[in-house]
């Protein structure tokens, strides 16, 4: 039985994550400090036999017995984050990727680095493929999350070409589904709780910039693969929905999801907020044998079906 740690285990993609390794026969090890993510996620994980809890932060000590595959998704990822706690970013992704690298090269572990397709920025490039260097602001107030998850790419790749280190990339686009916090500001979980209550979406700018949002279930899949299928090792792949949506495109949808008829609330744009993002998965559908399957409508019915029994 393979033993994996999933350092972040606890966050919306990393819970969905430790489902899919239990149910492939894995041994799985949830390491999470529970500063952005909420024990609920494990709900119906703590039970079964082979899930195991270590309340952990990996910028600091920690100690770990035999593992197989070492996933790094801990890191918060929010935008409201990105003001209200940077250096937790920052460090999650410098010393806690440098610290989960040590274990997995001295436990002879595959390893994953969760990166972001914030790596992209602004990007001039569109859809964005794997080769793309980006257009990062390096000092604007996404920089602790953008510069960090590049930085985290850096020591990554340089631990594969010098030290022997068996690992790879997921890039990860937008992701939604059930578990989502509902506090943390995305626009799709903020849509659908004010849609609820009646109150009006905030639209930043005009809402024609573009994003892609993949079902949570759907991601985890991927990240799965990514390790799992052989000739992985030193490879970078895009994980995202290539079903490209407008913010006012999202808006609309989750009106119709929810019957609501709340209105559009339009904002100024936040700095260095993003006009087009897109992934190509062209490496993923031919290396992997991925691409997602929910289609934006049905998953939020889902993710609405979830919020209803959770939260109203």
């Amino acid at each position: 039985m393979p033993i994996s740690l999933v350092a972040g285990g606890a966050g919306l993609i990393g819970s969905r994550l430790c489902r899919r390794l239990l149910d492939s026969g894995h041994r799985v090890i949830c390491a999470d400090n529970l500063a952005t993510a909420t024990q609920a996620n494990l709900n119906g994980l703590s039970a079964e036999a082979g899930f195991e809890y270590v309340a952990c932060d990996v910028t600091g000590e920690f100690e770990f017995g035999p593992v197989d595959n070492v996933f790094h998704l801990a890191s918060p990822a929010s935008p409201r984050h990105f003001s209200e706690i940077p250096e937790a970013i920052i460090a999650a992704n410098s010393s806690g990727t440098a610290n989960l690298i040590e274990l997995a090269l001295e436990r002879g572990a595959r390893f994953l680095f969760a990166s972001t397709s914030e790596v992209y920025g602004d990007p001039l490039e569109h859809p964005q493929r794997e080769d793309y260097f980006g257009n990062v602001n390096p000092v604007g107030e996404r920089a602790c999350y953008d510069e960090s998850k590049r930085f985290g790419e850096a020591l990554t790749m340089t631990a594969v070409r010098r030290r022997g280190l068996d690992g790879r990339i997921v890039r990860i686009f937008n992701t939604y589904g059930p578990g989502m916090n509902p506090n943390d500001g995305r626009a799709l979980i903020e849509f659908l709780r004010r849609a609820l209550e009646g109150r009006p979406l905030p639209i930043h700018g005009d809402g024609r910039q573009t994003r892609s949002w993949c079902y949570v279930e759907d991601l985890a899949e991927g990240i799965a693969q990514a390790m799992e299928v052989p000739g992985t090792c030193g490879r970078v792949y895009n994980l995202g929905n290539p079903d490209e949506r407008s913010v006012l495109d999202l808006a609309r949808a989750v009106l119709a999801a929810t019957g609501s008829d709340s209105p559009l609330e339009f904002l100024p744009m936040p700095p260095d907020d993003p006009v087009r993002r897109c992934p190509d998965i062209s490496r993923a559908r031919a290396e992997l044998g991925w691409e997602p399957r929910v289609e934006l409508e049905d998953g939020l019915l889902k993710t609405l079906a979830w919020y209803r029994q959770e939260f109203t």
